[in-house]
């Protein structure tokens, strides 16, 4: 299978320091920042990575399983929402808001949702991130 890398580099302290993350690609390239991170400042941050990954890798799982189950999607749209707060030792992840919309013909509502849920919990990233709780809301449009 397949191996993945990125790299960061961080310059400074905590509060006034500047990073730089980019994956081995070049296609994810961004700066960052205690603002960027933690407040409402410019560039990009861990979560707002984690959360592209999540969504990507949702979209992609749910398509599978609903075109092995024989209802080959028009489209999934997906969106995940990473929370950054606290917890006893700090800094943490403490949930995830996956949404989707997706367009699936010939397929009923229940059986769309128990596709849904089973590519929540089997995507790789849900895997990896499953200390985190992560919920779901699936549309049938």
């Amino acid at each position: 299978m397949a191996i993945r890398t990125a790299e960061a580099e961080w310059k400074g302290d905590l509060k006034g320091g500047t990073g730089t993350m980019e994956s081995e690609t070049g296609a994810v390239r961004g700066s960052y920042s205690f603002a960027s991170r933690f407040e409402e400042g410019e560039g990009t941050n861990p979560e707002e990575l984690i959360a592209a990954a999540h969504a990507g890798c949702f979209a992609m799982a749910f398509s599978n399983i609903l075109a092995q189950a024989g209802h080959t999607p028009d489209r999934v749209h997906a969106s995940a929402r990473v929370h950054l707060g606290k917890d006893d030792e700090g800094a943490a992840i403490t949930r995830i808001e996956l949404q989707c919309d997706a367009e699936v013909p010939g397929i009923g509502e229940e059986e769309f949702q128990e596709h849904a849920d089973a590519a929540k919990k089997g995507c790789p990233v849900s895997k990896a991130l499953a200390a985190v709780p992560v919920s779901l809301e699936a549309r049938l449009v």
